[in-house]
Parts: C-alpha cells; sequence; structure tokens
C-alpha cells in the first residue's frame, strides 16, 4: 500500500479500505462518494450509518437487503407510520441488527424525514446546502488527511441541525460518514481510479 492506494488484482487503484472484499470493492467503485440526490437513498444512508455505528460498515453492507426488505425500502413515508408491532418483529428480525434504540430511532427519523422534506422541498435540498467549503478540505487528499477526518465542522453542524430537528443517531463522525458516502464530499484518495470519476 502507498500513500493509502491499493492496486486490486484487476490492477486498478483504489482506497485502501476497499481491500480484498468483493462487497468493498464493488461498494467502493458503483456507489461511495457519487452525488446522490434520491430522497430515498438520502434517508436509507443515514439510517444505515446510524445503525453502522460501533460496527464494520461490512457487516451492514452484507445486510442492507434485508434491512431494505425490513423497512419498506426507506421509504420513510411509510417507515413513520411503523408502530409498538412493527417495533417487536424488527427487534426479532435476525437479519437485521437488533438494537431496539436504533430501530426505533429509525422510525423517529422517517417521521423527522418528512417533516424536513415539507420545509426544504426534499431531503436532497436540505443535504446538499451542507456541501462544506473548499476551506474545509484538506490540501492534499491522501491517506494521513483523510486519517484525521472523522468529523468536519460541517459535519458537526449538520448534526447538530438534525439533533435539533428531533433526529437520533447522527452524531458529528455518523454525519460526516454520510457526507462522504453520499458524494457531498470527495475523499477517494488521489491515485484511486475513482477519484476523478
Amino acid at each position: 500500500m502507498k500513500d493509502g492506494i491499493i492496486t486490486g488484482t484487476d490492477k486498478l487503484p483504489r482506497c485502501w479500505w476497499a481491500g480484498n472484499h468483493k462487497d468493498y470493492i464493488q461498494y467502493h467503485d458503483e456507489e461511495w462518494g457519487k452525488p446522490v440526490t434520491d430522497d430515498i437513498r438520502l434517508f436509507e444512508k443515514i439510517v444505515l450509518e446510524g445503525f453502522q455505528s460501533g460496527l464494520s460498515w461490512l457487516t451492514i453492507l452484507r445486510k442492507r437487503e434485508n434491512f431494505r426488505e425490513a423497512f419498506a425500502g426507506f421509504d420513510f413515508e411509510k417507515v413513520a407510520s411503523f408502530g409498538d408491532a412493527e417495533v417487536e418483529k424488527l427487534v426479532q428480525n435476525a437479519g437485521i441488527i437488533r438494537h431496539r434504540k436504533k430501530i426505533e430511532s429509525a422510525i423517529n427519523n422517517a417521521r423527522q424525514a418528512i417533516i424536513l422534506a415539507e420545509e426544504f422541498g426534499s431531503l436532497s435540498d436540505y443535504f446538499w446546502s451542507f456541501v462544506p467549503p473548499e476551506s474545509e478540505r484538506p490540501e492534499k487528499m491522501d491517506y494521513e488527511s483523510l486519517s484525521k477526518l472523522a468529523k468536519t465542522p460541517t459535519s458537526t453542524r449538520l448534526s447538530k441541525d438534525l439533533k435539533k430537528r428531533g433526529w437520533s443517531f447522527v452524531g458529528p463522525t455518523t454525519a460526516y460518514a454520510f457526507m462522504q458516502a453520499m458524494g457531498l464530499v470527495n475523499d477517494h484518495l488521489e491515485g484511486c481510479y475513482c477519484r476523478g470519476k
């Protein structure tokens, strides 16, 4: 590994974290860092980032289809209608992370997402208003710079604003991972073949 870049068996240089896991490589190449404006996908990602807290993203990635089935495809208007019966069913669902507080948080956040979308016109318009200024970005996007970016002033601001609006499991680190994944920032390392895409 040089400067956080690894070369896969396909000879393509990638960010180190993709490793040699097929699931990670596909996620890195096809999803991570690509700008997303679809409200359902944005809601899905911020909920899954909350579930990921304390776990590896690979664990969540491998259960993502189960999560989608359990949470009505992450249609937040449908998830918002979940009640106690749905919570109990989800707590018993071995295909997802059976953490009651995170499940309840997802339902709460769906209710807050409806309010947010009504206020801003869409979740996309809200989240994309948190693109950080260039002055907040490292001069060089290398392994050392990225390893220091667990959270930023903008992710802290996003986290605080979401919490003020009643969201939960949306700390600054979770907010920054969301921003990276949804393309609000381009954190593919210099030398990664995806960076310029």
